[in-house]
């Protein structure tokens, strides 16, 4: 299946100007025959982790708009935006599907703390998976790239694919391309990180948005500016990856749910 990484700048806090440009994504992914967009974290607003502007709900600009999109291009998408939610608003990860229907959400489970991103969202606490066209896929965002326990969990899950929406800075680049392959190598499955890019008044972002194969090669990479990134995911290769070298049946995850417990204790 052809995927598209749409690493475009948003319109600062602007979700309305951000889907004027979108769809022009959406009218060009057309033509080259992808079948899956992707775009960056809060890409509608910008990434900003003490933000308490445009704060949606599923009825709100950002959702309502991809959603349209979607069905009008006969596109799937996956968008990122904040979401309306008690005590504190959820940063949201959402696939939907080329008729317009909501295939899954996420709410991004490992806030930055370093940017206080945890003092003003809600953490999530679940999984998301959805598929189409045959191959299944998982939801995570950004920071959650550091915790590899993450997509193990999806692996269990028989995901073909994580997509990572990202506001990446340009200042750790490296360990985004390190995280993203390895994630990728660990569990045999492809890993797309979108990324954004230009600067905003939060960080400056360097794109460099990139898709890693299950054996961790990379096999598609933007530059730093404007770009859309097409990549091919196969489900065989995934399959094949993990019957040929089977490496899931030499884990030994009762002992390490032990040895973390004596840990802890």
């Amino acid at each position: 299946m052809r995927c598209c990484s749409a690493q475009i700048a948003g319109i600062w806090e602007s979700p309305e100007q951000t889907l004027k440009k979108a769809e022009l994504v959406f009218c060009e992914v057309a033509r080259a025959g992808a079948a899956l967009i992707s775009f960056p974290e809060q890409f509608a607003t910008g990434w900003d982790p003490v933000s308490d502007k445009n704060i949606e709900d599923f009825t709100g600009t950002t959702v309502t708009g991809l959603r349209r999109l979607a069905e009008e291009y006969s596109i799937a998408v996956i968008g990122s935006f904040r979401e309306t939610f008690s005590p504190k608003p959820r940063n949201t990860a959402i696939a939907i599907g080329r008729n317009g229907e909501i295939l899954a959400t996420y709410a991004k489970i490992h806030l930055f703390s370093p940017g206080h991103e945890d003092l003003k969202f809600t953490s999530g606490s679940g999984l998301a998976t959805f598929s189409i066209e045959g191959i299944r896929f998982g939801l995570a965002i950004c920071y959650d790239l550091r915790f590899p326990e993450l997509f193990r969990l999806y692996r269990h899950k028989e995901v073909h694919a994580v997509v990572v929406p990202a506001a990446w800075p340009k200042s750790r680049l490296q360990y985004w391309e390190l995280f993203i392959q390895s994630r990728a190598a660990e569990n045999q499955m492809y890993v797309a990180g979108v990324n954004t890019t230009g600067t905003t008044p939060v960080d400056s972002y360097t794109g460099a948005s990139m898709t890693a194969d299950p054996c961790g090669t990379r096999i598609a990479r933007a530059g730093d500016g404007n770009e859309l990134l097409y990549y091919e995911i196969d489900p065989f290769v995934v399959e094949r990856a993990r019957r040929d070298f089977p490496v899931d049946n030499d884990r030994r995850d009762a002992l390490y749910a032990s040895l973390m417990g004596k840990r802890q204790e």
